[in-house]
């Protein structure tokens, strides 16, 4: 059986040579506070408090949640995963000019590199994880040779394309747990699209900064972020188009999420109210840049920001009241998730339980990514005082939490 992230605190701690007083008292805690926590009689799930016992520890957030890196074979992902892209983004020539990039007798076709793209970005929403793994490298290598190899407003174009390509890489890498890994491609990206001078496209990108500062603990970057790059798009907003708008109110629903873990209430309220008003101006749920915005996303991330701050009851009222079924399916089972969370906080499992094995049904490959999924069934088990229902045991073998 694997760890609980209290069972895990309680390990670094004593490596640390710690007392509970001690590691309680750096993170303005009580001993019996933290005796619950490595004794899974509460919850740690809320990524603030996880990231502060983290940083007292001095150890990095991932070591705490523990995140998978391991991309299972099959016929979506072929048996190249994530150390294919890995090499893809330790290209050397994706930086230099030295030695060629491209065997080929002409550039990518640009149209056919826009399918592609569009084609992956899809499965990413649609939660084919391996599949999108595994198609990475090779998009990435044919985006570059155009990006190097054509002029004018075609160069332009598969700059962009490279960008959002990068973009891609570096949220799949956060879902995957490979934060260094995400930081690389998400600086790629903005390189890439620097010289373009496309105010939606660069701020598309400053969305992929945000998902890697986030996936590193790094919080207070990521509100900050936020701010400059939202001030950097509020020149361009007037009589702006749904393509920005989309991108303008996703980015600040990042970044009311990075508030809320940074324990910062006003800013994530702030920050929802600005998307709001960019979702009331686009009139509609779109995904205009496989942003899926519009009030709907708003909503959920009320739903998500309120968990963050550890609102339970704001979570219970709105979450199972936000209906997500026009959303992409990697939206809709982030919500699950986090109506999972806010039942089981609230001491309701099996409405918790019910949920998660609905989301799982969905997309089976993000809820076995996600730490939050994993880290409630391994609580719940350790929870149990008689045996485990068989539904909670077939869940936590496929989450591999159980074996």
């Amino acid at each position: 059986m694997k760890l609980t992230i209290g069972e895990r605190v309680a390990w670094y701690r004593r490596r640390r040579g710690l007392s509970q007083e001690v590691l309680a008292g750096l993170v303005g805690r009580t001993a019996d506070w933290l005796g619950k926590i490595e004794n899974n009689r509460i919850e740690l799930d809320r990524l603030s408090v996880i990231k502060a016992l983290a940083d007292r520890l001095d150890i990095s957030l991932g070591d705490l949640l523990a995140e998978p890196s391991l991309v299972e074979w099959s016929a979506d992902s072929g048996m190249e995963t994530v150390p294919a892209l890995r090499t893809a983004l330790m290209e050397y020539r994706a930086i230099t000019t030295l030695g060629s990039r491209s065997q080929e007798a002409s550039p990518p076709d640009l149209g056919e590199l826009r399918q592609e793209t569009a084609k992956l970005w899809d499965a990413y929403q649609a939660s084919r994880f391996a599949f999108v793994t595994g198609r990475l490298p090779g998009l990435l290598g044919r985006a570059q040779a155009a990006a190097d190899e054509l002029d004018g407003q075609d160069q332009d174009e598969a700059r962009g394309l490279l960008g959002l390509t990068y973009q891609l890489a570096a949220t799949q890498l956060t879902k995957l747990g490979e934060t260094d890994l995400a930081w690389i491609a998400a600086d790629r990206g903005l390189s890439a699209v620097r010289p373009v001078g496309d105010p939606t496209i660069t701020g598309s990108l400053f969305r992929s900064v945000s998902h890697a500062l986030l996936s590193t603990g790094r919080y207070q970057d990521a509100v900050r972020l936020t701010t400059d790059a939202a001030d950097y798009l509020d020149e361009h907003l007037t009589g702006a188009g749904p393509k920005l708008l989309s991108v303008y109110g996703t980015l600040l629903l990042g970044g009311s999420i990075a508030a809320a873990r940074a324990n910062d209430a006003g800013t994530a309220r702030t920050f929802l109210a600005a998307a709001d008003g960019a979702a009331a101006r686009l009139g509609k749920d779109d995904n205009h840049l496989w942003t899926a915005f519009g009030p709907t996303n708003v909503a959920i991330h009320r739903v998500a920001t309120a968990g963050e701050l550890g609102n339970v009851q704001v979570a219970i009222d709105l979450g199972p009241r936000v209906n997500t079924t026009a959303l992409p399916m990697e939206r809709r089972v982030r919500h699950a998730l986090e109506v999972s969370r806010a039942y089981s906080s609230w001491n309701r499992q099996d409405e918790a339980l019910s949920v998660l094995l609905d989301a799982e049904q969905m997309a089976p490959e993000q809820v076995r990514h996600h730490y939050l999924g994993r880290q409630l069934v391994l609580t719940w088990v350790r929870h149990q005082r008689g045996k485990p229902s068989s539904e909670l045991v077939g869940l936590a073998r496929r989450l591999r939490v159980l074996d």
